[in-house]
């Protein structure tokens, strides 16, 4: 794989952080992750991904957090951002570990820090879907735990809103 600091044309500076996530972040174990390897150095096993676009480039470059740090020439942020990525990640573990009841009716529920969340079958698509307190989700899971870390990204929604106590 090509080491785009040696190659002459790839412009060092002046790029733009555009997004950072986390290619765990469906919770899949270590064995199961596809890493990316930074774009920049070739360092394998990147874990969080800096997603970065200069004016000069047409293709959004995937990095880790150093070559970020000097590509946007900003030391700051990109671990800010890194850290927020990597917090997100923890309390998704944390939550998706609960231990949920199973309702006579096969629900699954749990009450967490004062909510009630539900998880229970579409009886027309045989899917799952989720309740969070009174508020039914639009979407539908194929899985319990894919329903599970969908209640998760509707908290997560919901504390970014503002809506969350």
């Amino acid at each position: 794989m090509t080491n785009y600091w040696n190659i002459p044309g790839i412009p060092r500076k002046g790029w733009t952080s555009e997004n950072v996530y986390d290619v765990r972040s469906d919770g899949q174990s270590v064995e199961e992750t596809d890493y990316e390897v930074c774009m920049m150095c070739n360092n394998e096993r990147i874990r969080y991904v800096h997603e970065l676009s200069h004016p000069a480039v047409d293709e959004i470059f995937k990095v880790g957090c150093i070559c970020a740090e000097k590509m946007t020439e900003d030391y700051i942020n990109p671990q800010k951002r890194e850290n927020g990525v990597r917090n997100k990640s923890i309390r998704r573990s944390t939550f998706l570990k609960k231990v949920w009841d199973k309702s006579q009716k096969g629900n699954y529920t749990l009450s967490y820090r004062g909510h009630r969340f539900t998880i229970f079958k579409d009886k027309l698509s045989t899917k799952y879907k989720c309740v969070i307190d009174e508020q039914f989700g639009d979407h539908k899971f194929d899985t319990i735990d894919q329903a599970k870390n969908g209640i998760f990204e509707g908290i997560e929604y919901y504390k970014k809103k503002g809506l969350w106590k």
